[in-house]
């Protein structure tokens, strides 16, 4: 037995079939929400950019840095006729044991740049608590403690390596 591919009453599934399609077709497209971007999706979420403030000129900070770059610029003139003579000691002393005589004159001018390098690295840390001074009460970057900072920066490394070089040729004690 095989069955009828259409109902029995062929009006009735027709007028069905109708309703249902004519039921889809009647909704409007108000309905749906539109597919044009919303106010949110068109707003930047990137950060405002600021304007750099600039320092207004301070007496007192000037004249303290000047103090500090007088400071620097003095011990970098010390520190190199010191250099010289240190390393000349210490090529002299280069075959002694340690404890001889110019190796004691050798370590003692190691340790007159070493006094240069500190002198150096206070100013170095005069110069950064003056920057995180100005930082944490929210003032302005200055530019002349930047770039004190960084000339006490390449001073104090500069010494550093001068003087590590000048102890590598020294036996140790």
């Amino acid at each position: 037995m095989t069955l009828p591919l259409l109902p029995a009453r062929p009006a009735a599934f027709a007028l069905a079939l109708t309703v249902l399609l004519a039921g889809c077709a009647a909704q409007t497209s108000t309905r749906y929400p539109s597919l044009l971007p919303r106010a949110i999706e068109s707003r930047s979420d990137a950060e405002p950019e600021t304007p750099i403030a600039l320092a207004d000129p301070e007496p007192s900070t000037d004249s303290a840095l000047a103090e500090l770059n007088k400071t620097l610029e003095q011990t970098a003139t010390e520190f190199a006729p010191a250099a010289v003579r240190a390393e000349r000691l210490a090529n002299a002393a280069k075959g002694d044991a340690p404890g001889g005589e110019r190796w004691i004159a050798a370590q003692t001018a190691l340790a007159e740049l070493d006094g240069y390098r500190a002198t150096t690295s206070a100013t170095l840390s005069a110069v950064d608590t003056m920057a995180s001074d100005r930082i944490t009460a929210g003032k302005p970057e200055y530019p002349a403690i930047a770039t004190l900072q960084t000339a006490a920066e390449a001073a104090f490394e500069t010494q550093s390596a001068r003087i590590a070089g000048i102890a590598a040729k020294l036996p140790g004690a």
